[in-house]
């Protein structure tokens, strides 16, 4: 995302030089807001307690949701800043980038949200995004012992999408 023009993000990090080193930090919400899975493979600092830091990573993409909602030129019907919307309505927003890092969103049907961040060059991760969700759908929903809403705690979960992940360029 910029603002006030220009054609370049600078200064940007060094690219990543190792496949599989691209990917920051990933979230997975449900519709409540609650974060069900949180993961790290590479963020050297950390300046915030995990719940802090997920409300503010929520509020975020709440406040993204609503703002580009309200800003979409092709709807007549605006609705009220700040209003929750249901999965699917609005404008879609897919991903901003800053100088640092690259935040990729995916919201399903049924409420879960996806954040995946990511190095800045990154390239477009809809098709990623989606994939992690149907791994998702895969090893945790499908998964008998998982009670729906609670914390992912899934050991084939975790393994498939840390090889997916790596593979993410």
């Amino acid at each position: 995302m910029q603002f006030f023009g220009g054609s370049d993000i600078s200064p940007s990090p060094p690219a990543p030089t190792a496949a599989g080193h691209n990917a920051n930090v990933m979230y997975m919400f449900n519709r409540n807001g609650v974060c069900l899975f949180y993961r790290e493979w590479n963020r050297p600092l950390r300046t915030l307690n995990p719940q802090q830091d997920h409300k503010l990573m929520f509020g975020l993409l709440f406040s993204l949701k609503s703002l580009t909602a309200k800003m979409d030129p092709t709807s007549a019907d605006k609705g009220n800043l700040g209003v929750p919307q249901l999965p699917g309505q609005g404008c879609s927003f897919h991903s901003f980038r800053t100088n640092t890092y690259k935040l990729s969103f995916m919201e399903s049907p049924s409420g879960i949200k996806i954040i995946l961040v990511t190095h800045p060059r990154t390239g477009d991760l809809r098709e990623a995004l989606k994939y992690i969700y149907s791994l998702y759908v895969e090893y945790v929903t499908k998964n008998p012992v998982y009670a729906p809403g609670s914390p992912i705690r899934c050991d084939l979960f975790n393994t498939n999408l840390d090889q997916y992940v790596r593979s993410i360029s």
